[in-house]
């Protein structure tokens, strides 16, 4: 339908970024970019390479993971992100990805430290890693309860999704989300960056010691702080 064209071209061309940004291989990963008046959203529909998609192949879906419209079956993450769009009302984006840094820290079960000014131009804590599931919820509706769980774990650390836009799901992989689809594969692309020179920085230094506060608060006050200076 043509109410629906917007999100569809959001979400194609968000997704057309992963590849791109090598984020992704074969059919791995997915984005959706929502309407938030509407109350749907448009994702990626499962197994389908990249090569092939098009905008029109974009699966549109309600916040409880019902098609709405689309010839294709939604990616089978759709649960997650339509939890995620149910419960935070400001986000337009949500990524997920399996990308080889961020993947690996979640498989460790390890948050990603803040050891340099990159990570804290975006954040001023640790890249937090859920948890893995209980078996419970495994054997459950797995990907609904993966929403649960990413919400879980950051009102356990006293965070916010507007504060951090990033998470790993242990023994999983990364989720990124932002007030669009494409900020959500910008924090994707930044997630992974960051992961890699985490991972090296501790290759290099196995007592690497994490950033002090007051480069933490310098760098990310000047991209976001109320006087914030970075850019034009």
């Amino acid at each position: 339908m043509q109410q629906y064209q917007h999100i569809r071209q959001a979400a194609y061309e968000a997704n057309m970024q992963l590849p791109a940004l090598g984020l992704v291989i074969f059919t791995f990963g997915n984005v959706s970019a929502v309407d938030r008046q509407l109350g749907v959203f448009a994702i990626k529909p499962s197994g389908v390479p990249y090569a092939e998609l098009s905008p029109g192949k974009m699966v549109i879906v309600d916040f409880d993971g019902k098609t709405v419209d689309g010839q294709l079956r939604p990616s089978s993450d759709t649960l997650t992100h339509a939890v995620l769009y149910k419960h935070w009302e400001h986000i337009g984006g949500i990524v997920h990805t399996h990308s080889t840094y961020a993947t690996a820290w979640a498989q460790s079960q390890r948050d990603i430290p803040i050891y340099g000014t990159t990570h804290a131009d975006h954040n001023t804590v640790d890249i937090p890693c859920a948890p893995p599931m209980s078996d419970a919820m495994i054997a459950g509706d797995y990907e609904y309860q993966t929403g649960f769980q990413i919400m879980d774990t950051l009102r356990e650390r006293g965070l916010t999704y507007e504060e951090i836009e990033m998470i790993l799901v242990g023994n999983h992989a990364p989720f990124t989300w932002g007030k669009t689809a494409a900020k959500a594969v910008y924090n994707s692309a930044v997630l992974e960056s960051v992961a890699q020179m985490a991972y090296l920085t501790e290759s290099i230094n196995s007592n690497a010691p994490r950033l002090k506060d007051a480069l933490i608060k310098k760098h990310f006050e000047r991209k976001h702080g109320p006087n914030s200076y970075y850019g034009q």
